[in-house]
């Protein structure tokens, strides 16, 4: 039996590109903002990384800017 709704135990979220509220695969990355060399090590911020499990859409957002 398939299920339309997710479970209790899954993100959901709202995707601007379904519309509607689903069931969301979230991670932190770490991105380098700096595109010399000499300070690429020093210019890694924290990124929330979310993509949508019904249409694969995928936002970031910097966590220092949440």
């Amino acid at each position: 039996m398939s299920k339309s709704e997710p479970g209790l135990t899954e993100l959901t979220e709202y995707c601007d590109n379904c519309g509607v509220r689903t069931a969301h695969d979230v991670s932190i990355e770490l991105k380098t903002e700096s595109s010399k060399q000499t300070n690429q090590e020093f210019s890694r911020e924290p990124y929330r990384v979310t993509e949508c499990v019904k249409c694969g859409d995928e936002t970031s957002q910097r966590m220092n800017d949440a």
